[in-house]
């Protein structure tokens, strides 16, 4: 009887510690992380030097998304912002929007509601400042990036998505039926 019962309590041992093969399968599936980088040549963010301090004009002091569409984009859109912006638009954005921006990323293929198509008329119409505070406060299924990048970065990918994304897609409105 004794060795039953040590056979059984060997066997549940496992179920007490959570240690069954398929409870680690969240923690070992391929994932990129918020601040990787999927290109190995060009790594995501760098940590902030030692007794770094705030720059004066990186905040933003805005509360809301409407509010934030009334800004002017500061940041001119010359080759070095659209590069750091491509490097930033693929660890944040491409997951959902996909490389195209067309809203089939394989994150966002997994929603209900669709993300965005950002070469979509509806998202071409829209200001600088509107794309910046839909990336700062988030939306109904956009996360808020506004703690991830700074105000500066969030521009850059403003100024890829302009320049890049929207241009490689040209605009074709579907014929009316």
């Amino acid at each position: 009887m004794k060795k039953l019962s040590l056979a059984i309590l060997l066997l549940l041992t496992p179920v007490l510690a959570q240690a069954w093969p398929w409870s680690q399968d969240m923690a070992n599936q391929i994932s990129t992380k918020p601040q990787e980088s999927p290109d190995p040549a060009n790594p995501g963010m760098t940590s902030f030097p030692a007794r770094s301090v705030p720059v004066p004009g990186t905040m933003v002091n805005v509360k809301d998304a409407v509010a934030a569409e009334k800004l002017k984009n500061p940041v001119p859109a010359d080759e070095k912002s659209i590069a750091k912006g491509g490097q930033l638009f693929a660890i944040y954005c491409v997951p959902c929007h996909g490389k195209l921006g067309k809203g089939d990323g394989y994150v966002g293929q997994k929603f209900i509601v669709q993300p965005n198509d950002l070469t979509a008329e509806g998202t071409r119409k829209q200001t600088d400042g509107y794309i910046w505070g839909h990336i700062t406060f988030g939306g109904p299924i956009m996360p808020i990036y506004g703690n991830d990048m700074n105000p500066t970065e969030r521009w850059h990918v403003v100024n890829y998505v302009r320049n890049v994304v929207q241009k490689a897609q040209p605009f074709a409105p579907e014929a009316k039926k």
